[in-house]
């Protein structure tokens, strides 16, 4: 087996465990949680990643192109970015359960837009650190494309996995709602204490408070 060839398997693995950081999990688990089919709550895995990987790979294959790097300034407030979408969508999945008698579930082509910004969001924010990954991991451009193509593949299998397996609960308790909305609040109140906390974590390590 050729080093490339253990360098791109490498970014495979490192992608799927890169898929369930805290941060991941806990913005696409108020996605996931409001879906009516296991289907629906693979596919918002799917999209994450899409989503993730087309900003990776555009942001750093400019990055790298010209031989740049990202100022750290500019990483902070992205990762600030991150933090203040998980609050937003921990208060709009709650706010969503406390106004309907009945939890409804995400339209799919609102999953799939959702999903795909989040990672984006999620994109952004990782694009400073997978550029100093590839950097230090590939020696060439056309090496370092092919690094984080299959480095995005890894997130979107890792993502995928994580939401059907998330999905089963909500799918199991969704015809008892009581219990249903139940489990969607828990997710939300735990995606806004985290968010909180991302958000001082983040601002406190960048210099900002």
């Amino acid at each position: 087996m050729s080093g490339l060839t253990l360098t791109l398997l490498f970014g495979l693995l490192l992608g799927m465990k890169h898929a369930t950081e805290p941060d991941h999990v806990v913005a696409v688990s108020t996605i996931a949680s409001r879906t009516n089919k296991l289907s629906l709550s693979s596919l918002a895995g799917v999209f994450w990643g899409v989503g993730h990987t087309l900003t990776l790979l555009v942001v750093g294959m400019i990055v790298i192109s010209l031989k740049q790097h990202i100022p750290e300034t500019v990483a902070t407030w992205m990762e600030m970015a991150v933090g203040v979408m998980i609050i937003v969508l921990a208060v709009a999945s709650f706010r969503a359960t406390r106004a309907m008698g009945e939890q409804k579930p995400l339209h799919i082509h609102h999953l799939h837009m959702k999903s795909m910004l989040i990672g984006v969001v999620h994109g952004m924010a990782g694009s400073a650190g997978m550029v100093l990954l590839t950097l230090t991991t590939v020696e060439t451009p056309w090496q370092a494309f092919a690094f984080i193509v299959i480095f995005g593949l890894g997130t979107v299998i890792g993502m995928m996995i994580f939401t059907t397996l998330l999905g089963l609960p909500f799918l199991f308790a969704r015809p008892k709602q009581t219990l249903y909305r139940a489990l969607v609040q828990v997710v939300s109140a735990i995606s806004l204490v985290y968010g909180v906390y991302y958000l001082y974590e983040v601002g406190r390590e960048g210099g900002l408070f």
